[in-house]
Protein backbone atom coordinates (compact mmCIF):
# COMPACT_ATOMS: atom_id res chain seq x y z
CA UNK A 1 0.00 0.00 0.00
CA UNK A 2 2.93 2.51 0.70
CA UNK A 3 4.39 1.57 -2.55
CA UNK A 4 1.10 2.36 -4.27
CA UNK A 5 0.66 5.74 -2.55
CA UNK A 6 3.79 6.92 -3.32
CA UNK A 7 3.32 5.36 -7.05
CA UNK A 8 0.16 7.52 -7.06
CA UNK A 9 2.12 10.40 -5.67
CA UNK A 10 4.70 10.47 -8.68
CA UNK A 11 1.98 9.91 -10.88
CA UNK A 12 -0.18 13.04 -10.11
CA UNK A 13 3.15 15.25 -10.05
CA UNK A 14 4.31 13.84 -13.76
CA UNK A 15 0.35 14.60 -14.85
CA UNK A 16 0.77 18.24 -13.43
CA UNK A 17 4.15 19.26 -15.06
CA UNK A 18 2.36 17.16 -18.35
CA UNK A 19 -0.82 19.31 -18.37
CA UNK A 20 1.65 22.80 -17.67
CA UNK A 21 3.68 21.65 -20.55
CA UNK A 22 1.23 20.97 -22.76
CA UNK A 23 -0.53 24.12 -22.28
CA UNK A 24 2.72 26.20 -22.49
CA UNK A 25 3.23 24.81 -25.35
CA UNK A 26 0.26 25.36 -27.23
CA UNK A 27 -0.12 28.56 -25.75
CA UNK A 28 3.36 29.52 -27.28
CA UNK A 29 2.92 28.58 -30.89
CA UNK A 30 3.33 31.09 -33.24
CA UNK A 31 0.10 32.66 -34.94
CA UNK A 32 -3.10 34.84 -33.82
CA UNK A 33 -5.83 32.86 -33.17
CA UNK A 34 -8.32 35.66 -33.39
CA UNK A 35 -6.68 35.67 -36.69
CA UNK A 36 -7.96 32.33 -37.83
CA UNK A 37 -11.67 32.91 -36.26
CA UNK A 38 -12.04 35.84 -37.75
CA UNK A 39 -9.99 35.94 -40.89
CA UNK A 40 -8.37 38.90 -42.13
CA UNK A 41 -9.41 42.51 -42.92
CA UNK A 42 -11.48 43.60 -39.31
CA UNK A 43 -10.68 46.60 -37.55
CA UNK A 44 -7.88 46.28 -34.68
CA UNK A 45 -10.57 46.75 -31.74
CA UNK A 46 -12.60 43.47 -33.04
CA UNK A 47 -9.43 41.03 -32.57
CA UNK A 48 -9.13 42.89 -29.33
CA UNK A 49 -12.45 42.26 -28.73
CA UNK A 50 -12.20 38.27 -29.36
CA UNK A 51 -8.79 38.24 -27.94
CA UNK A 52 -10.41 39.74 -24.61
CA UNK A 53 -13.31 37.36 -24.78
CA UNK A 54 -11.19 34.04 -25.06
CA UNK A 55 -9.11 35.31 -21.96
CA UNK A 56 -6.50 35.50 -23.99
CA UNK A 57 -5.37 39.32 -22.71
CA UNK A 58 -4.55 37.29 -19.52
CA UNK A 59 -1.68 36.03 -17.97
CA UNK A 60 -0.63 32.73 -18.93
CA UNK A 61 -0.14 31.43 -15.55
CA UNK A 62 -3.77 32.68 -14.91
CA UNK A 63 -4.92 31.05 -17.95
CA UNK A 64 -3.32 27.67 -17.36
CA UNK A 65 -5.29 27.70 -13.73
CA UNK A 66 -8.35 28.32 -14.95
CA UNK A 67 -8.44 25.78 -18.36
CA UNK A 68 -6.84 23.46 -15.17
CA UNK A 69 -9.46 23.55 -12.51
CA UNK A 70 -11.88 23.37 -15.70
CA UNK A 71 -9.92 20.37 -17.05
CA UNK A 72 -10.42 18.25 -13.71
CA UNK A 73 -14.33 19.03 -14.14
CA UNK A 74 -14.29 17.26 -17.60
CA UNK A 75 -14.77 20.84 -18.97
CA UNK A 76 -12.07 21.08 -21.83
CA UNK A 77 -13.48 24.10 -23.47
CA UNK A 78 -14.81 24.42 -27.12
CA UNK A 79 -13.81 24.59 -30.41
CA UNK A 80 -13.16 27.77 -32.22
CA UNK A 81 -13.87 26.60 -35.47
CA UNK A 82 -17.62 26.33 -36.29
CA UNK A 83 -20.05 24.60 -34.88
CA UNK A 84 -18.11 25.30 -31.50
CA UNK A 85 -18.88 21.84 -30.76
CA UNK A 86 -17.00 20.83 -27.30
CA UNK A 87 -14.06 19.55 -26.96
CA UNK A 88 -14.74 16.48 -24.67
CA UNK A 89 -17.25 15.22 -27.24
CA UNK A 90 -15.28 15.35 -30.44
CA UNK A 91 -12.56 13.45 -28.29
CA UNK A 92 -15.10 11.02 -27.06
CA UNK A 93 -16.06 10.47 -30.44
CA UNK A 94 -12.55 10.16 -32.04
CA UNK A 95 -10.91 8.57 -29.11
CA UNK A 96 -12.63 5.13 -29.28
CA UNK A 97 -11.22 4.77 -32.61
CA UNK A 98 -7.73 4.95 -31.79
CA UNK A 99 -8.37 2.61 -28.75
CA UNK A 100 -9.54 -0.38 -30.96
CA UNK A 101 -7.04 0.65 -33.53
CA UNK A 102 -4.11 0.80 -31.23
CA UNK A 103 -5.26 -2.55 -28.74
CA UNK A 104 -6.35 -4.26 -31.55
CA UNK A 105 -2.73 -3.70 -33.54
CA UNK A 106 -1.34 -4.42 -30.76
CA UNK A 107 -2.93 -7.90 -30.01
CA UNK A 108 -2.24 -9.17 -33.50
CA UNK A 109 1.95 -8.06 -32.78
CA UNK A 110 1.97 -9.72 -29.26
CA UNK A 111 0.26 -13.10 -31.39
CA UNK A 112 2.80 -13.19 -33.70
CA UNK A 113 5.69 -11.81 -32.08
CA UNK A 114 5.49 -14.34 -29.04
CA UNK A 115 5.85 -17.97 -30.96
CA UNK A 116 8.45 -16.18 -33.52
CA UNK A 117 10.79 -14.74 -31.13
CA UNK A 118 10.36 -17.98 -28.76
CA UNK A 119 11.29 -20.39 -32.35
CA UNK A 120 14.23 -17.55 -32.92
CA UNK A 121 15.66 -17.79 -29.27
CA UNK A 122 15.49 -21.74 -29.19
CA UNK A 123 16.79 -22.12 -33.08
CA UNK A 124 19.92 -19.41 -31.94
CA UNK A 125 21.78 -19.15 -34.99
CA UNK A 126 20.25 -21.58 -37.20
CA UNK A 127 18.43 -21.67 -40.15
CA UNK A 128 15.21 -20.91 -38.64
CA UNK A 129 16.81 -17.72 -37.03
CA UNK A 130 18.10 -16.13 -40.18
CA UNK A 131 15.53 -16.26 -41.46
CA UNK A 132 13.04 -14.60 -39.30
CA UNK A 133 15.67 -12.19 -38.61
CA UNK A 134 15.59 -11.82 -42.07
CA UNK A 135 11.86 -11.08 -42.07
CA UNK A 136 11.76 -8.82 -39.42
CA UNK A 137 14.61 -6.38 -40.51
CA UNK A 138 12.80 -6.49 -44.15
CA UNK A 139 9.14 -5.29 -42.31
CA UNK A 140 11.12 -3.09 -39.87
CA UNK A 141 12.80 -1.11 -43.66
CA UNK A 142 9.24 -0.86 -44.82
CA UNK A 143 7.71 2.62 -44.18
CA UNK A 144 4.19 2.58 -42.64
CA UNK A 145 2.23 4.40 -45.52
CA UNK A 146 3.76 2.27 -48.18
CA UNK A 147 2.92 -1.02 -46.63
CA UNK A 148 -0.73 0.72 -45.85
CA UNK A 149 -0.87 0.82 -49.54
CA UNK A 150 0.70 -2.08 -50.67
CA UNK A 151 -1.93 -4.53 -48.26
CA UNK A 152 -5.34 -2.00 -50.02
CA UNK A 153 -3.99 -2.75 -53.23
CA UNK A 154 -3.86 -6.51 -52.58
CA UNK A 155 -6.67 -6.84 -49.93
CA UNK A 156 -9.16 -4.15 -51.26
CA UNK A 157 -8.49 -3.29 -55.01
CA UNK A 158 -7.38 -7.10 -56.07
CA UNK A 159 -8.88 -9.30 -54.01
CA UNK A 160 -11.60 -7.27 -52.65
CA UNK A 161 -12.14 -8.85 -49.38
CA UNK A 162 -12.03 -5.33 -47.22
CA UNK A 163 -13.56 -2.34 -47.33
CA UNK A 164 -11.12 0.33 -47.87
CA UNK A 165 -12.70 3.67 -45.86
CA UNK A 166 -15.69 4.93 -43.35
CA UNK A 167 -16.06 3.55 -40.09
CA UNK A 168 -18.74 1.33 -38.27
CA UNK A 169 -18.66 1.34 -34.54
CA UNK A 170 -18.48 -1.34 -32.44
CA UNK A 171 -21.98 -1.25 -30.47
CA UNK A 172 -23.43 -0.56 -34.29
CA UNK A 173 -21.86 -4.05 -35.87
CA UNK A 174 -19.27 -6.15 -34.54
CA UNK A 175 -18.67 -7.56 -38.44
CA UNK A 176 -19.05 -4.31 -39.47
CA UNK A 177 -16.70 -2.80 -37.13
CA UNK A 178 -13.84 -5.43 -37.52
CA UNK A 179 -14.31 -5.61 -41.32
CA UNK A 180 -12.93 -1.63 -41.50
CA UNK A 181 -10.57 -2.14 -38.54
CA UNK A 182 -8.86 -5.49 -39.48
CA UNK A 183 -6.77 -3.69 -41.96
CA UNK A 184 -5.36 -0.61 -40.45
CA UNK A 185 -4.76 -2.70 -37.53
CA UNK A 186 -2.42 -5.40 -39.20
CA UNK A 187 -0.99 -2.02 -40.94
CA UNK A 188 -0.02 -0.81 -37.29
CA UNK A 189 1.12 -4.35 -36.27
CA UNK A 190 3.28 -5.18 -38.57
CA UNK A 191 6.35 -3.02 -37.51
CA UNK A 192 5.26 -3.65 -33.88
CA UNK A 193 5.77 -7.54 -34.52
CA UNK A 194 9.28 -7.48 -36.22
CA UNK A 195 10.32 -5.04 -32.71
CA UNK A 196 8.54 -7.26 -30.60
CA UNK A 197 10.45 -10.17 -32.12
CA UNK A 198 13.79 -8.77 -31.87
CA UNK A 199 13.44 -7.39 -28.29
CA UNK A 200 11.93 -10.34 -27.28
CA UNK A 201 14.10 -12.74 -28.96
CA UNK A 202 17.42 -10.61 -27.91
CA UNK A 203 16.00 -11.35 -24.04
CA UNK A 204 15.44 -15.15 -24.51
CA UNK A 205 19.23 -15.83 -25.68
CA UNK A 206 20.50 -13.94 -22.81
CA UNK A 207 18.13 -15.74 -20.24
CA UNK A 208 18.38 -19.38 -21.81
CA UNK A 209 22.45 -18.62 -20.63
CA UNK A 210 21.53 -18.04 -17.12
CA UNK A 211 22.31 -20.71 -14.74
CA UNK A 212 18.93 -21.39 -13.64
CA UNK A 213 18.00 -22.55 -17.14
CA UNK A 214 21.23 -24.68 -17.25
CA UNK A 215 20.23 -26.67 -14.33
CA UNK A 216 16.49 -27.36 -15.37
CA UNK A 217 17.91 -28.33 -18.82
CA UNK A 218 20.39 -31.07 -17.02
CA UNK A 219 17.29 -32.00 -15.23
CA UNK A 220 16.17 -32.95 -18.23
CA UNK A 221 12.96 -30.66 -18.58
CA UNK A 222 11.63 -30.70 -22.28
CA UNK A 223 11.77 -27.35 -24.55
CA UNK A 224 8.58 -26.23 -24.05
CA UNK A 225 8.50 -26.12 -20.09
CA UNK A 226 12.07 -24.25 -20.21
CA UNK A 227 10.80 -21.84 -22.67
CA UNK A 228 7.15 -20.87 -21.59
CA UNK A 229 7.84 -21.58 -17.71
CA UNK A 230 11.66 -20.93 -17.07
CA UNK A 231 12.39 -18.11 -19.92
CA UNK A 232 9.95 -16.23 -20.40
CA UNK A 233 8.67 -14.72 -17.52
CA UNK A 234 11.96 -13.18 -16.58
CA UNK A 235 12.61 -12.08 -20.27
CA UNK A 236 9.47 -10.07 -20.39
CA UNK A 237 10.73 -6.67 -18.93
CA UNK A 238 12.03 -4.80 -22.11
CA UNK A 239 8.67 -6.17 -23.88
CA UNK A 240 6.71 -4.87 -21.44
CA UNK A 241 7.96 -1.80 -21.14
CA UNK A 242 8.11 -1.46 -24.91
CA UNK A 243 4.43 -2.67 -24.84
CA UNK A 244 3.64 0.39 -22.95
CA UNK A 245 5.10 3.04 -25.04
CA UNK A 246 3.70 1.81 -28.21
CA UNK A 247 -0.05 1.63 -26.57
CA UNK A 248 0.52 5.08 -25.52
CA UNK A 249 2.10 6.52 -28.36
CA UNK A 250 0.07 4.85 -31.27
CA UNK A 251 -3.16 6.22 -29.54
CA UNK A 252 -2.41 9.88 -31.26
CA UNK A 253 0.35 8.95 -33.99
CA UNK A 254 -1.49 7.17 -36.28
CA UNK A 255 -2.31 9.82 -38.64
CA UNK A 256 -1.24 8.02 -41.94
CA UNK A 257 -3.58 5.11 -40.89
CA UNK A 258 -5.74 7.13 -40.22
CA UNK A 259 -5.40 8.86 -43.47
CA UNK A 260 -5.27 6.08 -45.93
CA UNK A 261 -7.99 4.69 -44.63
CA UNK A 262 -10.29 7.96 -43.74
CA UNK A 263 -11.11 6.96 -40.04
CA UNK A 264 -12.09 9.72 -37.73
CA UNK A 265 -9.38 9.14 -35.09
CA UNK A 266 -7.47 10.86 -32.34
CA UNK A 267 -4.96 11.29 -35.52
CA UNK A 268 -6.96 12.80 -37.85
CA UNK A 269 -8.33 14.87 -35.04
CA UNK A 270 -5.37 16.87 -33.85
CA UNK A 271 -3.45 17.25 -36.82
CA UNK A 272 -7.21 19.09 -38.45
CA UNK A 273 -6.64 20.95 -35.68
CA UNK A 274 -3.43 22.24 -35.59
CA UNK A 275 -4.22 22.93 -39.48
CA UNK A 276 -7.12 25.26 -38.44
CA UNK A 277 -5.61 26.78 -35.75
CA UNK A 278 -7.89 25.40 -33.02
CA UNK A 279 -5.79 25.48 -29.89
CA UNK A 280 -8.62 24.46 -27.63
CA UNK A 281 -8.55 21.39 -29.31
CA UNK A 282 -5.42 20.79 -29.84
CA UNK A 283 -4.60 21.55 -25.85
CA UNK A 284 -7.68 18.87 -24.66
CA UNK A 285 -6.42 16.05 -27.00
CA UNK A 286 -2.83 16.22 -26.31
CA UNK A 287 -3.68 16.49 -22.68
CA UNK A 288 -5.60 13.09 -22.78
CA UNK A 289 -3.30 11.62 -24.93
CA UNK A 290 -0.55 12.27 -22.62
CA UNK A 291 -2.52 11.41 -19.57
CA UNK A 292 -3.26 7.65 -21.20
CA UNK A 293 0.36 8.05 -21.86
CA UNK A 294 1.66 8.36 -18.30
CA UNK A 295 -1.21 6.14 -16.75
CA UNK A 296 -0.25 3.20 -18.92
CA UNK A 297 3.18 3.71 -18.27
CA UNK A 298 2.55 3.48 -14.31
CA UNK A 299 0.59 0.67 -14.60
CA UNK A 300 3.68 -1.05 -16.64
CA UNK A 301 6.32 -0.13 -13.57
CA UNK A 302 3.55 -1.88 -11.30
CA UNK A 303 3.86 -5.03 -12.86
CA UNK A 304 7.40 -5.72 -12.94
CA UNK A 305 7.32 -6.78 -9.20
CA UNK A 306 4.48 -9.47 -10.90
CA UNK A 307 7.03 -10.50 -13.47
CA UNK A 308 9.80 -10.78 -10.93
CA UNK A 309 9.79 -10.55 -7.15
CA UNK A 310 13.67 -9.35 -7.02
CA UNK A 311 12.16 -5.80 -8.07
CA UNK A 312 9.56 -5.62 -4.96
CA UNK A 313 10.72 -3.21 -2.62
CA UNK A 314 10.98 -3.97 0.83
CA UNK A 315 10.30 -1.66 3.47
CA UNK A 316 11.00 -2.09 6.97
Amino acid sequence: MRELLRRLGQLVAVLALVSFGVFLLVALLPGDPTAAILGPGHPPEDYAALRSELGLDQPILQRYAEWLGNALTGDLGHSIIPPHAAVSDRIAAALPVSLELAALGLTIALVVALPLALLSAYREGGSADRAISAVVFAVLSIPSFLLGLLLIMLFVDRLGWLPRSQWVRLTDSVSGNLSHAILPAIVIALPEVALFTRILRNDLVRTLREDYVLAARAKGMGPRHIMMNEALRPSSFSLITVLGISLGTLIGSTVIVEYLFSLPGMGTLVVTAASQGDFPMVQGAALVIATIYVVINAGIDLTYGYLDPRTRRVHV
